[in-house]
């Protein structure tokens, strides 16, 4: 049962914004959690709840073993249920966690009171929230849907995150998600409505903060800025075939410059250029060919530095002008593990998917500036899924610029929660965020997480956007998680407080 509630929740998600079914499978954990006997018990009931949860959120990775499927489709079902099992562990200690602060009472379930059972949803929220954050950043992170990422498609709720984050929405969603449960462990239904009512307020109240946050503002546009977005939709199979390598780029550079009058700037996908940039000057010049008078093309590319003793290699991004000059570089910063590096590889002598030696991390963000643009933050693939972590904290950029290949994973569930991810960025930190796909979602996001221009996953095709401003640092960007974090260790040691003296007093 755990394990059905979990996949069940799974469709709260992007693309199916089914969010009323927390109301139904969070409640029905913390019922299981509740009538578990033992803390073994307990734990595996939510390492199946998680094991459920994370095998169909992240069921679209298997679509990148099929790219190269006879060295890697073997591989697909074990890695997927592996790294599920292994993220069910989040989950499991959750359960486990709300264990230890709430040990059950001595009398028999469920025949708690009326307190402690309203100490059990807050906790729960509490420590729900806190977990997902400890999985944003423990061994380097994969904070993929949090709770809080339901509310893309409803901007009003979204608008929270640039107060408290989506860890923030994370728990006001579960919090009120999990309200119902109390009516089975209370004795008293009278109060245990009121409660429900009250734990939902928070949420309704950043809804209406939202939609007053939207009705105030307009999307104002940068002047004199007219960026062409180019998604190629070229499949993962044959973007690095060596008879078609030089083709690709030349068809960027005609859909670049058909018809590009008043485009100010070209803006290409990850790895775009299928030629180490730096190396290529062929590719190089051909890339330069698309960058419109005064301005440039932003792209993609390998980056190869030093010789055959002492080389690296980065995924990186360049700024190409119309006479084929680099004026600017940034090499991605948090990698893939297992995609674009091996992590214990003495210990694990397996190959990596994008093949060859692995990439070299980068230094870190920055913020780059060139004519005629204002300053912005280039984000490598999943670089901008990191809740607070997209921007030079020392330079604060006026835009995120989002460069991916997303054809890894084909017309899945996978680009969908990716583009969501690029909403919340731009509502937590104020900034708007252009996003370039290989095969989709191209999109434009202003700060507010609205999209105003996309082009639609599995496509090929160009958009012509203009780009819109940014607004005052948020609360969400000045403090990052702590204000977060102070609510929910507020809510977990006030929640386990009154739950363990109720649970004396029985």
């Amino acid at each position: 049962m755990a394990f059905s509630f979990g996949a069940m929740t799974t469709t709260a998600m992007p693309p199916w914004h089914l969010w009323p079914i927390l109301w139904i499978t969070l409640p029905a954990l913390l019922l299981l959690l509740e009538t578990a006997e033992t803390k073994r018990t307990v734990f595996f009931t939510g390492w199946a709840f998680g094991f459920g949860h994370f095998a169909t959120s992240f069921a679209w990775i298997g679509n990148a073993f099929f790219v190269d499927s006879e060295t890697f489709a073997a591989l697909a079902v074990p890695a997927i249920g592996g790294l599920a099992a292994g993220f069910a562990l989040y989950i499991g200690c959750v359960a486990l966690i709300i264990r230890v602060l709430l040990p059950r009472p001595d009398d028999d379930w469920p025949a708690t009171k009326t307190v402690r059972s309203i100490c059990l949803v807050i906790v729960f929220a509490a420590v729900w929230a806190f977990v997902e954050w400890w999985r944003g950043w423990f061994l380097t992170g994969l904070p993929w849907n949090p709770i809080g990422s339901v509310w893309v498609a409803f901007l009003d709720v979204l608008q929270g995150a640039s107060l408290i984050g989506v860890y923030g929405l994370s728990l006001f969603t579960v919090l009120a998600a999990c309200a119902s449960a109390i009516l089975f462990f209370s004795d008293s239904r009278r109060i245990s409505f009121v409660v429900i009512a009250i734990c939902h307020l928070p949420l309704i109240g950043v809804t209406v903060w939202g939609a007053t946050r939207i009705s105030a503002d307009e999307t104002t546009n940068v002047p004199g800025v007219v960026l062409r977005l180019v998604q190629p939709n070229i499949a993962q199979v044959d973007k690095w075939r060596p008879g078609m390598r030089e083709g690709h780029v030349l068809e960027q550079v005609r859909m670049s410059t058909e018809d590009a009058t008043k485009v100010t700037h070209v803006l290409w996908a990850e790895t775009a250029v299928p030629f180490p940039l730096n190396q290529a000057p062929g590719a190089l010049a051909a890339t330069a060919q698309a960058a419109p008078e005064n301005g440039y093309v932003l792209t993609g590319a390998a980056r190869i530095m030093g010789n055959r003793i002492d080389r690296k290699a980065f995924n990186s991004f360049f700024a190409v002008s119309p006479n084929a000059a680099i004026d600017a570089v940034y090499d991605k910063t948090h990698l893939v593990p297992f995609g674009e590096y091996m992590p214990l590889q003495n210990i694990i002598p397996l190959p990596q998917l994008t093949g060859g030696t692995g990439f070299t991390a980068g230094p870190g963000l920055t913020s780059i500036t060139l004519p005629g643009l204002p300053a912005f933050s280039p984000l490598i693939c999943y670089e901008v899924i990191f809740p607070g972590a997209v921007t030079d904290s020392d330079q604060r950029p006026a835009w995120l610029f989002n460069l991916t290949n997303d054809a890894w994973f084909g017309e899945s569930s996978g680009p969908h929660q990716h583009l969501a991810a690029a909403q919340l960025r731009a509502v937590e930190e104020g900034l708007p965020v252009v996003r370039v796909a290989n095969t989709g979602i191209s999109a434009v996001v202003d700060s507010f997480g609205r999209i105003i221009g996309r082009i639609a996953l599995g496509e090929k095709g160009i958009l012509d956007s203009r780009l819109p401003g940014h607004l005052p640092a948020t609360l969400f960007s000045r403090f990052g998680h702590w204000p977060f974090l102070l609510i929910a260790l507020i809510m977990a040691l006030t929640g386990a407080g009154l739950g363990r003296k109720c649970a004396i007093d029985n």
